[in-house]
């Protein structure tokens, strides 16, 4: 079977060099006469792995020396309670709600801590960013969803803290475009959707704020001074994936580095963008301004809703039957999704208008 154009919200399509070298290297690695799988994590053979995808990872993403870069488990769901753990002192933070898994983290959040909802896009569908360009108060730390996969949005700015630390879980947006690490106390990502298969999640955090946890009784998993002072090894971590983020940040590197994953991912976007919003057929739910580059979620322009919901079954599974996997939008809102992270190339956007084109004209018209 040839390869399909996978639309997926995570896990998601990965650079096809990638699979390739990975299957290529997958019982002999590089000489060493055993997979990946099978290596000890403290191993000769395996330390040049993890230290080549920390170096890759700093040098594409601008890491400051005063960061330290961490490859842990347990998912961006897990962050949701670290966080917090790590970095109540006062007691309170501050949230920004602006979709399904802000709310989450916010609401794991609340175990350990008081929050407060500074801002929220709720009442608008969270089909926006909120205006919050400042946020000051006696916060622990900020924390923001810099792009929010399931309703498509993502913050065309950064909210002003001050001295509060700010929190962003970027695990649908790492390395689609420039991010500056330093404007940030915590950056945390799972991997599944820009870096690598799932597994590994990526936390970068600056020196200051790895201390003991403030939290009576939490436990050494949970503690990001236990992980810095093991270099990611406090135990056996997750190999293989973090071997697969390390061949995928060498694909960027080798495709132009992040300057051309950035034009790249803005062509497919305008591209689609461009196109919805010109169809007498199909719309964006993203308002202007507010856009994700890498998460399209859109809607036929029917408005009887049984009739929406069947043109929607129907354009998922022609779609797949096309070879457009994965297009189904989220449980919670419907519709359709398109996915367009960094190696999704430009032919998968083209060859899905296609299809939107003929969809529409038997359909739609």
């Amino acid at each position: 079977m040839s390869r399909v154009y996978n639309f997926s919200a995570g896990p998601s399509v990965l650079p096809e060099s990638v699979l390739q070298k990975a299957a290529a290297e997958m019982s002999d690695y590089r000489g060493t006469g055993q997979s990946v799988m099978e290596m000890s994590h403290r191993s000769k053979a395996y330390k040049p792995i993890v230290e080549n995808t920390e170096a890759l990872l700093r040098e594409l993403m601008g890491v400051p020396d005063n960061y330290k870069v961490l490859f842990l488990q347990g998912g961006a769901s897990l962050q949701f309670a670290m966080v917090p753990l790590n970095l109540r002192k006062k007691g309170r933070a501050a949230y920004v709600d602006t979709g399904v898994w802000a709310s989450k983290a916010e609401k794991e959040a609340k175990k350990w801590l008081e929050t407060v909802t500074v801002a929220s896009s709720k009442a608008e569908g969270y089909s926006e960013i909120p205006e919050v360009r400042e946020i000051t108060g006696d916060y622990d730390y900020v924390h923001i969803t810099l792009n929010n996969t399931i309703m498509g949005t993502k913050w065309p700015y950064l909210p002003e803290t001050g001295e509060i630390p700010l929190v962003a879980d970027i695990s649908s947006c790492v390395l689609s475009e420039p991010l500056d690490v330093s404007k940030f106390g915590i950056l945390y990502a799972g991997a599944q959707k820009n870096l690598g298969p799932a597994g590994v999640t990526l936390v970068i955090i600056r020196d200051d704020l790895i201390t003991d946890s403030p939290v009576e009784g939490t436990p050494s998993m949970l503690r990001y001074s236990i992980h810095a002072e093991n270099g990611s090894m406090y135990n056996t971590p997750p190999c293989y994936s973090i071997y697969m983020v390390g061949l995928v940040l060498e694909w960027m590197k080798e495709t132009g580095g992040l300057a051309e994953i950035t034009r790249r991912n803005q062509e497919k976007a305008a591209l689609l963008y461009g196109y919805l919003d010109a169809s007498d057929c199909y719309r964006a739910t993203a308002k202007k301004g507010s856009r994700s580059l890498m998460n399209v979620p859109f809607l036929t322009k029917e408005t009887d809703p049984e009739k929406a919901d069947a043109l929607n079954k129907k354009f998922v599974a022609e779609a797949a039957e096309a070879g457009l996997v994965n297009l189904a939008g989220h449980r919670l809102v419907g519709g359709m999704r398109a996915s367009i992270y960094n190696a999704m190339p430009l032919s998968g956007v083209q060859a899905l208008i296609a299809f939107m084109d003929r969809f529409a004209a038997a359909n739609l018209h």
